[in-house]
């Protein structure tokens, strides 16, 4: 039976994670689809291309949510030329007055990935004695051909609601094989049980294929120390709950800052105040590191299960700095938990802190009394 896709169910299932509704709901894509290759698509020529995350966001005719303005509604994945950001006049409390102004209109900031279009050369063969290696997303997004069991619920859910699997821009990937076979170089995406990614597709018998050309190849020089002759104690970071900050510092001299959004003030499931989901205050210890990292948490109305989510460096238990690509609402508390920043700002986060990972280890722990770098939280 053809399912349609509400709002309702759209933001359930955005809450697993599958923030991406870029075909029709009213078309059904069969099974060939998922499994059949796919060339990157076309992207517009803009320097930054937004990402509309979100199904049902307007269009707007001047930067304000005011009932007037709405000229059209945009499905996730739009994609928009990006000409600037502009402060607009929100409506109903939130912080955020950043609107994107395209050539059609105007889009509520929180609502719009920034993204690059950035294709690359790809390699043909596996690194010389490695089992695969790390690639990062480079494009606004990388359509995926599926291979294998049909059992996990990420892939469950975007058959059942036709959502064509997707990277998007920033999330980086393990790889173990390639593929020349249907024309263009193709790479297969797989988290295995083994530090790379924590088994999401590869314990379910799940892989993908995506065109090569969306995927940096990361090198020793994309994760390298910054500021590596700093004494490790002198870096600290300092996270401000209320403000929804983060700045790095090396002694007293501030080194790196950006908006964060870290855990929600209210129950998705019921709209009420809670503390359930805050990020915890006081002196936060970095005691794990993972380049990519799947995270599934919490129920079907109110949980999660995002693979690939990247430069993941964890300050205590199972709350983390990481990228995220699911929306652009930094300096709005957002999240489960966890600290989240654009994959730009988790990256260098990533690169600065201790301890220090490399490709091969792809992930790095410590425990008490050994840590990393020290997160001062309020």
């Amino acid at each position: 039976m053809k399912r349609t896709l509400s709002r309702r169910d759209f933001l359930k299932l955005a809450g697993l994670g599958l923030g991406a509704l870029a075909f029709s709901p009213y078309k059904l894509l069969d099974l060939e689809y998922f499994s059949s290759p796919k060339r990157l698509a076309q992207f517009p020529g803009s320097a930054i291309i937004g990402r509309v995350v979100d199904t049902g966001i307007d269009l707007r005719s001047r930067p304000t949510n005011a009932s007037d303005t709405s000229i059209a509604k945009l499905e996730a994945d739009t994609l928009l030329e990006w000409e600037c950001e502009v402060v607009g006049n929100v409506i109903g409390g939130l912080s955020n007055q950043r609107y994107i102004e395209t050539p059609q209109g105007y889009v509520y900031g929180s609502a719009v990935q920034p993204t690059r279009n950035l294709p690359n050369t790809p390699i043909t063969e596996l690194p010389a004695g490695q089992p695969g290696f790390w690639a990062e997303v480079t494009v606004p997004y990388v359509d995926l051909a599926h291979e294998g069991a049909i059992a996990s619920p990420w892939l469950l859910d975007h058959i059942a609601y036709n959502f064509p699997p997707r990277l998007y821009y920033g999330q980086v990937a393990w790889m173990d094989k390639i593929r020349t076979g249907n024309g263009f170089v193709e790479y297969r995406w797989n988290e295995d049980a083994n530090g790379r990614g924590y088994g999401y597709g590869g314990s379910y018998g799940e892989f993908y294929w995506g065109d090569g050309a969306g995927f940096k190849v990361l090198t020793e020089a994309d994760v390298a120390t910054i500021s590596p002759d700093v004494d490790p104690k002198e870096k600290t970071i300092s996270l401000n709950l209320e403000q929804q900050t983060l700045a790095c510092y090396e002694g007293s001299r501030e080194v790196y800052f950006c908006r964060v959004s870290s855990g929600k003030l209210r129950d998705p499931a019921t709209g009420l105040a809670t503390d359930e989901y805050a990020t915890p205050a006081g002196t936060l210890l970095t005691h794990w590191k993972i380049i990519s990292k799947n995270m599934t948490a919490g129920s079907e109305s109110a949980g999660y299960s995002t693979p690939a989510v990247p430069w993941c460096t964890y300050i205590q238990g199972g709350v983390a700095i990481h990228g995220a690509h699911w929306h652009n609402g930094y300096g709005e508390p957002w999240s489960h938990g966890c600290v989240n920043v654009s994959p730009e700002d988790a990256k260098w986060i990533f690169r600065w802190t201790t301890p220090y990972v490399s490709l091969v280890a792809g992930e790095e722990r410590r425990n008490l009394p050994e840590h990393g770098t020290i997160v001062n939280s309020k």
